[in-house]
């Protein structure tokens, strides 16, 4: 039983830790389109179709 609740445990670890990095990844991709997308409008005038 107690083994079981070992594994049950580093789950949990594993869990948490690959939230933290999705949720810090996230965000950082988030700002990086953000900045991309500023920077595309700001130069939009000189895009010629």
């Amino acid at each position: 039983m107690e083994r079981v609740y070992r594994q049950i445990k580093r789950a949990g670890g594993y869990n948490i830790a690959l939230g933290v990095v999705l949720i810090v990844s996230g965000i950082t991709l988030g700002t990086l389109n953000i900045v991309t997308g500023g920077k595309l409008l700001k130069s939009r005038k000189q895009i010629l179709f």
